[in-house]
C-alpha cells in the first residue's frame, strides 16, 4: 500500500466506522425496539461527533487546503471514535457487573399526544442489564471492539501516508 493510498483509506475508515457503529445503533433502536440507556447515548454522541469530523476532513482534503487541516480532522474523528470505544468498555463493565455504573436507568418518552401519557408509558431502559448479546459480548462491548480497532487503524494508516510525505 503506498503512502497516498493508506492516507485515503485512513480518511475512509475515519467515516465508516463510527457511521457504521451509528446506522447499526439506529436500526437496533428503530427497527428491534432496543431502546438505548443513558450511557448507550454517551457512546453515540462521539460518533456523531467523529462522523462530522470526518465529513470535514473531507471537505478539507478535496478543497486543497493541504494535508495539515483534513488530518488534524482525521485525527480528531479517529479520537472521538476512540472515546466512544472507552465509554462502550465502561458500559460493557457495568453490564457484565464488573463494576458499578454512573446511572441505573433511563427511560424514552415518545412525542406527540398526551405529554404526562407519554412520559408514564415510557420503557425503563437499565444501564446495567444488556437488551442483546452474540457470543456473550453486547452492543456495548460490539461498540469497544469496533470503535478501538477503528482508531488505532486510522492512526496507523495516516501514520503510514504521513511517511510518504
Amino acid at each position: 500500500m503506498t503512502p497516498l493510498q493508506a492516507r485515503n483509506a485512513a480518511y475512509s475508515l475515519a467515516l465508516a466506522v463510527p457511521a457504521a457503529l451509528m446506522a447499526g445503533a439506529l436500526v437496533s433502536q428503530y427497527v428491534f425496539g432496543l431502546y438505548p440507556c443513558q450511557m448507550c447515548w454517551w457512546q453515540r454522541y462521539p460518533h456523531i461527533a467523529a462522523i462530522v469530523l470526518a465529513l470535514l476532513a473531507f471537505t478539507m482534503k478535496g478543497a486543497g487546503k493541504g494535508r495539515g487541516a483534513g488530518d488534524m480532522a482525521v485525527i480528531l474523528a479517529a479520537t472521538a471514535t476512540g472515546i466512544s470505544g472507552l465509554i462502550g468498555a465502561f458500559h460493557a463493565g457495568v453490564e457484565y457487573g464488573w463494576w458499578e455504573g454512573v446511572t441505573a436507568c433511563a427511560t424514552v418518552a415518545e412525542s406527540g399526544g398526551n405529554a404526562l401519557d407519554a412520559i408514564m408509558n415510557a420503557p425503563v431502559i437499565r444501564c446495567d442489564v444488556a437488551p442483546w448479546s452474540l457470543f456473550g459480548v453486547s452492543l456495548a462491548g460490539f461498540n469497544f471492539l469496533i470503535s478501538i480497532t477503528g482508531a488505532v487503524l486510522v492512526f496507523a494508516l495516516l501514520g503510514k501516508g504521513r511517511k510518504g510525505a
